[in-house]
């Protein structure tokens, strides 16, 4: 509803006292709390991020973080609580330090601590590590560990890095170095298992088939002919029991044994080589009865009929014996030719199990070769982090000892208590307006009640009323201006100092 502001003056004049008071309290306290706060000292090293002295294209850097993620990364291994406390104690960063938690400790150091980076496309990548202490030289002894951290942690982080991958492209290589014999040796033993069926000599044994089947089929047409021979000869004897016309009766016995010879001979050199020892042996008999017959000629007409049958017996025998042994060979050739049979059958699933075999060794070798090209290349770059010629992080300005304080920022601490007293004089004023539900002003009658008042009585408060009203306002007075010092005195003994609370809040509103 809407009430005269003559009103509200006189309420706000009503009032006044007490939020004057919640004003001047908290402006005082905050004047002296800035006043009250020991200075502090900051001390700053910038750090950056070198690019590598030997360019990628000629050696691939095993390190592939980029610059903004390995600093994020170095942040938060150089904030860790086992770091921050080393230092805190080390320094003795805090007043009465063994009365301190380690928890309260961690978190002073990191509130003391600020980090900035800065970096992007086409621009350098910075780092500025800030630390803040009562005393200049303890904030300067903390930077220079960090600093130290850093550089210590950038160079560990690469140099690990390089040597896991070594390690890793070693440890590769020799596992496929291992597979690699393993399946060789497969293949050998393949191999010596099926000496005979081997898809290499596939041509081979073809060709040997083609022959031997010629083979057999010369060996079968000469044995049908000694055989038709030998039919032709007996039934000859027995009709004429001659073995042929009446010339041979002029012809000795040695004669007509040389010219069987001779047919012996002939047939023999188109199966057998000369070497043989079947044309060796045909060739000493001719020349023994050559021999023989120039030593002595038969008379003229001679008769020859003893000698036919004989002769005949003789001629047999050697025929069987030939018919003999070219039935060993076709059955010597006819197993040959089921082995190859056998073997030329069994080559396609063995040439399929070498392709396999083979596949797997050449992808093996192939893992093999780009392993120790890798292996190559980790061994340069293992080299180059060694020697810190890859990317590194360097120290641009060291931490100095600094001569004047850096705070605490006393006029805004000053500034920032006067305003919250009047934002607390402002919300007791809002606070009892909204609890106030009584009727006060003709106005609040009317809309509420819409009814137009002939006259206003006002209520007049007994003595005793005014007392109570006026004790509780003193009691409120009283509470507020004790309780918040003994507040934050607690808060600043027990919980958190106030100038790290001073700290955050100026952070929080961008003053800092």
């Amino acid at each position: 509803m809407n009430l005269p502001l003559r009103f509200y003056w006189s309420l706000l004049m009503r009032r006044m006292p007490a939020m004057m008071a919640l004003f001047l309290v908290c402006s005082c306290l905050a004047v002296v709390t800035a006043f009250q706060l020991p200075p502090t000292f900051e001390s700053t090293a910038r750090l950056q991020v070198d690019p590598p002295q030997i360019p990628d294209e000629m050696v691939v850097s095993m390190v592939q973080t980029e610059a903004a993620e390995q600093l994020q990364l170095i942040q938060e291994q150089l904030m860790t609580r086992a770091n921050l406390i080393e230092i805190a104690q080390k320094y003795q960063v805090f007043d009465n330090m063994s009365a301190l938690t380690p928890d309260r400790v961690v978190q002073g150091m990191r509130d003391s601590t600020r980090i900035f980076r800065s970096g992007g496309r086409g621009q350098a990548t910075l780092m500025s590590l800030t630390f803040e202490a009562s005393d200049g030289q303890t904030a300067a002894n903390v930077v220079n560990d960090y600093v130290t951290l850093v550089l210590e942690a950038n160079s560990s982080f690469r140099r690990e890095r390089a040597e896991n991958t070594l390690s890793f492209f070693e440890q590769e290589s020799e596992r496929l170095a291992a597979e690699i014999d393993t399946q060789s040796n497969r293949i050998i033993e393949f191999k010596n298992q099926n000496v005979n069926a081997l898809p290499d000599d596939l041509l081979y044994r073809q060709d040997r088939q083609s022959t031997l089947q010629e083979r057999v089929g010369r060996l079968e047409q000469d044995r049908a002919a000694i055989v038709g021979q030998r039919s032709e000869m007996i039934a000859v004897f027995e009709a004429t029991g001659r073995l042929g016309n009446d010339t041979r009766r002029t012809l000795s016995p040695e004669e007509l044994r040389v010219q069987e010879l001779d047919v012996q001979l002939a047939e023999a050199l188109t199966i057998y080589s000369e070497s043989n020892p079947r044309v060796i042996q045909l060739r000493g008999q001719i020349a023994q009865l050559e021999r023989s017959i120039a030593g002595a000629q038969p008379r003229e007409g001679e008769e020859v009929e003893d000698t036919e049958l004989s002769f005949l017996d003789i001629t047999l025998a050697e025929m069987d014996q030939r018919i003999e042994q070219i039935d060993l060979e076709i059955t010597r050739v006819n197993d040959e030719l089921e082995r190859l049979s056998l073997a030329i059958a069994a080559t396609a699933t063995n040439s399929i199990t070498l392709e396999r075999l083979d596949r797997d060794l050449q992808s093996a070798r192939a893992r093999y070769n780009t392993v120790l090209e890798n292996l190559n290349q980790a061994r340069m770059a293992e080299r180059i982090e060694i020697n810190a010629q890859g990317q590194r992080i360097s120290l641009i300005e060291g931490a100095s000892v600094p001569q004047e304080p850096s705070g605490p920022p006393r006029k805004r601490i000053a500034a920032m208590g006067a305003a919250i007293g009047m934002g607390l004089a402002l919300a007791y004023f809002v606070l009892l307006e909204i609890l106030n539900q009584k009727v006060r002003h003709p106005a609040e009658l009317q809309a509420r009640f819409q009814i137009m008042p002939i006259g206003v009585i006002p209520y007049l408060d007994s003595r005793a009323e005014r007392w109570r009203r006026r004790s509780v306002q003193l009691a409120v007075l009283a509470a507020v201006i004790v309780g918040v010092p003994a507040a934050l005195y607690y808060v600043h003994t027990e919980l958190v100092p106030l100038e790290i609370i001073a700290n955050r809040v100026l952070a929080q509103l961008g003053l800092a």
